[in-house]
């Protein structure tokens, strides 16, 4: 397993993180922690979670998954050996902090504690904003509209503020991304200088072969600034396995079970999943490895989540991490990408 630095932080993580969106909802208690023990045998030292998880997210199920990563860390002793990551709501789900969710130093508190209480442990190494508290493009949002009033629901300077508190008292170690924008980004770690407050390490947003948005105005903030992409979704929820191809809906695929994800599942998207699975196939490679084994060679990436419901997926997944692609597959891949680009943002 290759490692790489997290931001300027001195850690080093894991090109596969473990994602863990699933548990408490498609994946048992039991499930999760056969998760956690093969891929830390297999040398992932990274996990990836979050306080809203499972996805979909409800109510009655808010907050298990880090519970099960909780009792496993329990009967363990690995902990420093770990990069435990989780992340903090945005605004907007009527049943996390009454849907007034807000990146405010009192809840910001509120949530870390809350989240260290489940996962069982004194600090969090990596804690993300998971989504932006003012209006703004995210999950599959296209077409930025202004907003005739202020939208911008807490100020950058008290959230990094409330973040610097919580580092202070060691709760957390260090802060990240996700779902966030070039300017959101740029202004955070503006702020971060000027005032001498934690910096952004890292970025998580979805990127894979149908979707390479990141690429446009992102890429460059992490080369430059040392802010790496974690990629969520790198198999478009699945969709570049290829199962999903002619009609096929295999009974615990997460598109055939959760329709609210349909973005994956337009004319452009089957039509390019289609060319990069038979790319793959005429390679003599896994389409779900090659789709993996791309997203993890992009120099701005710092690591790749992957995530799955099976363990014969998560051996699949973990497995290509050992995959290079040709200099002839990577051509492919980017004619693909010219006559169809970004079918899925």
């Amino acid at each position: 397993m290759e490692y790489r630095p997290l931001g300027t932080t001195g850690l080093e993580v894991s090109a596969l993180c473990l994602g863990t969106m699933t548990w408490g909802e498609q994946n048992t208690e039991a499930e999760a922690h056969e998760q956690l023990d093969f891929a830390v045998d297999q040398g992932i030292n990274f996990i990836d979670t979050a306080e809203m998880y499972p996805v979909p997210p409800k109510a009655d199920t808010q907050g298990l998954t880090e519970q099960y990563i909780g009792t496993w860390l329990k009967g363990r002793s690995n902990r420093d050996k770990l990069v435990l990551a989780t992340k903090i709501a945005g605004p907007g789900m009527d049943h996390v902090r009454d849907g007034k969710s807000r990146f405010t130093k009192a809840q910001l508190h509120e949530a870390v504690d809350a989240s260290l209480q489940r996962l069982q442990t004194d600090y969090i190494d990596l804690y993300q904003l998971h989504w932006p508290a003012r209006r703004t493009n995210f999950f599959g949002k296209l077409g930025y509209k202004p907003s005739s009033k202020d939208d911008i629901l807490t100020t950058f300077q008290e959230t990094l503020e409330g973040l610097q508190e919580l580092v202070d008292a060691g709760k957390i170690r260090h802060v990240g991304l996700s779902n966030e924008t070039p300017w959101g980004v740029m202004r955070f770690l503006a702020t971060a200088e000027q005032q001498g407050l934690p910096r952004v390490q890292s970025v998580q947003n979805p990127y894979n072969l149908l979707n390479r948005t990141y690429e446009v105005g992102l890429a460059e903030v992490s080369h430059r600034e040392q802010c790496g992409l974690l990629a969520y979704s790198p198999l478009g929820f699945g969709m570049l396995t290829g199962k999903y191809m002619d009609d096929q809906w295999p009974e615990k695929g997460r598109l055939t079970l959760y329709k609210r994800f349909s973005r994956y599942l337009n004319e452009q998207g089957k039509a390019a999943t289609a060319e990069y699975v038979t790319l793959a196939r005429e390679h003599g490679l896994d389409p779900a490895q090659m789709a993996l084994a791309f997203v993890t060679s992009r120099p701005f990436l710092t690591s790749n989540i992957i995530g799955a419901t099976s363990m014969e997926q998560l051996r699949t997944n973990i497995a290509s991490a050992d995959l290079t692609l040709s200099d002839e597959v990577l051509q492919a891949i980017e004619d693909i990408q010219t006559r169809i680009p970004n079918p899925c943002p």
